[in-house]
């Protein structure tokens, strides 16, 4: 093993070398960089971090041997990129272990809710009902006494990932493959075979308001704590009119749930490069899409913790909020973490964090005319509604139920799949100081739901190939919901 690490590095030694001596011939490091901070909930994590641009020439392909070396640069420089991702998934989750455990009665759910508080453990989901298994990750220290723990309450489990390292290496490595067939193939930034970076999805916007100018606008609404513009596209039907009623969507408040964000660039696609199939939806409502609300923490999934789901600005002995826990609606009263590195930390108060002030700010802009709230999590099959930091239910339940139903009734009779349609709290557990919330309780949005896509992989790792089929099912119940709101406002 010892003698396999020293060969890989020793490869990405000369292929560094080689791609740093031939950058003028479509090849270039952007930055090469070993980073050494990162936490976890309490445990510590270094890896390197390689990203690597090409850059598309606008001048004809090489012909004959210049052609074969131009291959052999690409093909060298794709090895570059499995260094990286070797590199990066080495140390990284490696001998992890997920667990499915099946609690079959009230007293082994409580169990399960019981341990989702220890910060040891990561867990996927914590599902209400009776059949649905509950998917836990477990680092390779804990496991031999998460095991036995199991076995003393007599509770079934089985392991659907002995490591989840090793699955990430593979599925980093197509990821990056994708990412270039894109680029070559392609005039757009993004695609929909891959998980593409920040920088890519911010210039998607700024080329769509570029070729439609009559009818999508790119606006920077502000910045996150680490500096990086958080841009909102706007798109309309062209006529000019003002004060129409909005749909406003957004996606990935919680990082790591990267086909959330792949949703929310299918939606703008559709309504801006789809526009003759989807005008009913622009007629008398304009839509505004932020499509990373947390960028930080997107960009850091990618570089250095793939599972990290908070944003990044320090907090007491670690890093990071719960966004979705940082709204100032019933903050902090059920359902948060007062602990800086628990994953769900409300924050050291409400609307601690740059990226929820954003997000405030823009759904108070929009009161009135805010008709349609819809935020993009995974993962999980779920359509879920206020209130989340209680049982009960608010006065007009049933406008907004029927809303969420015709959404998963669109999907169950497209695809099959089925999606369950309820209350945050009822449906799966209580958590307040959600977006959801705030923007139903205090912006006066009639209709707000939080829409869970399905699991892809493990469950928060979809591979390459389940995006297309993911975001095309998904954007089937967004269109089926927000014709159920026109038709009502």
């Amino acid at each position: 093993m010892l003698l396999l690490r020293f060969m890989q590095r020793l490869k990405c030694w000369s292929l560094r070398k080689m791609c740093h001596m031939q950058k003028r011939q479509n090849c270039n490091i952007a930055d090469i960089t070993h980073t050494s901070s990162g936490a976890h909930s309490s445990w510590y994590i270094k890896k390197p971090r390689v990203i690597v641009q090409f850059n598309r020439r606008s001048e004809p392909e090489p012909n004959g041997s210049k052609r074969c070396y131009h291959k052999m640069l690409l093909k060298s420089c794709l090895l570059l990129l499995l260094c990286g991702v070797v590199a990066l998934s080495a140390t990284n989750y490696d001998g992890y272990k997920i667990y499915d455990v099946n609690a079959r009665n009230n007293f082994e759910k409580q169990l399960m809710l019981r341990l989702s508080q220890n910060e040891e453990y990561d867990f996927f989901d914590l599902p209400r009902e009776a059949d649905a298994a509950t998917r836990i990750m477990v680092q390779p220290k804990d496991q031999s006494s998460f095991e036995d723990m199991l076995s003393h309450f007599n509770l079934d489990y089985s392991i659907v990932d002995e490591n989840f390292g090793a699955t990430l290496e593979k599925e980093q490595l197509e990821n990056q493959s994708q990412r270039l067939m894109t680029a070559r193939s392609t005039s757009r930034s993004v695609g929909f075979t891959a998980f593409h970076r920040f920088a890519e999805i911010n210039a998607y916007l700024d080329e769509l308001a570029k070729a439609y100018p009559s009818r999508v606008s790119v606006q920077t609404v502000g910045k996150s704590y680490e500096g990086r513009d958080l841009k909102t596209i706007t798109i309309t039907n062209g006529d000019g009119k003002t004060g129409k009623n909005v749909v406003f969507l957004d996606a990935g408040i919680h990082a790591r749930e990267w086909i959330a964000h792949a949703g929310a660039l299918y939606v703008i696609h559709q309504l801006a490069e789809n526009f003759a199939a989807n005008a009913d939806l622009l007629k008398n409502y304009d839509w505004v899409i932020l499509p990373v609300v947390n960028p930080d923490g997107y960009e850091y999934t990618h570089t250095t913790t793939r599972l990290w789901r908070k944003t990044r600005k320090p907090a007491g002995t670690c890093s990071g909020t719960d966004a979705n826990r940082n709204f100032d609606f019933h903050w902090g009263e059920v359902g948060a973490s007062s602990s800086s590195c628990a994953d769900t930390f409300k924050g050291v108060t409400a609307f601690s964090e740059p990226e929820t002030q954003i997000v405030r700010d823009l759904l108070l802009d929009l009161t009135g005319r805010g008709k349609f709230y819809l935020t993009l999590h995974s993962y999980g099959n779920y359509l879920l509604y206020p209130w989340g930091w209680t049982s009960a239910l608010p006065s007009d339940w049933k406008i907004i139920d029927e809303v969420a139903q015709a959404g998963a009734d669109a999907i169950r009779s497209s695809t099959g799949t089925r999606y369950s349609v309820g209350s945050s709290t009822n449906v799966l557990y209580a958590a307040a100081g959600g977006s959801d919330d705030y923007a139903f309780g205090v912006a006066g949005f009639p209709i707000s739901i939080t829409m869970e896509l399905p699991a892809g992989g493990t469950g928060f790792n979809p591979t390459t190939a389940q995006i297309l089929p993911f975001v095309t099912e998904t954007w089937t119940g967004i269109r089926a919901m927000a014709l159920k709101v026109i038709d009502k406002y």
